[in-house]
């Protein structure tokens, strides 16, 4: 795997992946900025990483997904370098007749056995996965 990350000015830094797919990050991100923060790149690709496993697992195990989210909120250390300590991910599986039991499977099967970027964090920060399942209408 390969990336290439180029300066552009001040705080802002451009992305491109080996497959073309490019992304603006902003070193000290708000909500004034054109793109997100490396770290907030690093959660959003757990989130993305962790997501597409549980949708693929509730697939294989014929639940009727419509939707799939993820909110998660990391904790960072107080001194440098401020890793991630503490990571809570929250899913929401919404589709018709989904049972909580194989949601939750799915999650924990993700975060504990599928997920590289779940794997590669939990060595610095204790992660844990809450799973909401809502009937679709």
């Amino acid at each position: 795997m390969k990336v290439r990350v180029k300066w552009i000015e001040g705080d802002q830094f451009l992305g491109v992946a080996a497959s073309g797919h490019a992304v603006v990050m902003e070193a000290s991100a708000s909500e004034s900025s054109i793109g997100p923060s490396p770290l907030e790149m690093l959660l959003l690709g757990m989130g993305a990483c962790a997501s597409s496993d549980v949708v693929s697992i509730l697939q294989k195990m014929r639940q009727n997904v419509d939707d799939v989210t993820v909110e998660m909120e990391a904790e960072r250390a107080d001194s440098i370098p401020r890793i991630f300590i503490k990571i809570h991910a929250v899913f929401t599986v919404i589709g018709k007749g989904v049972s909580l039991a194989k949601a939750e499977e799915a999650v924990k099967l993700s975060g504990n056995k599928y997920c590289s970027a779940s794997r590669m964090l939990e060595k610095s920060a204790n992660i844990t996965f809450e799973t909401i399942v809502v009937e679709a209408n």
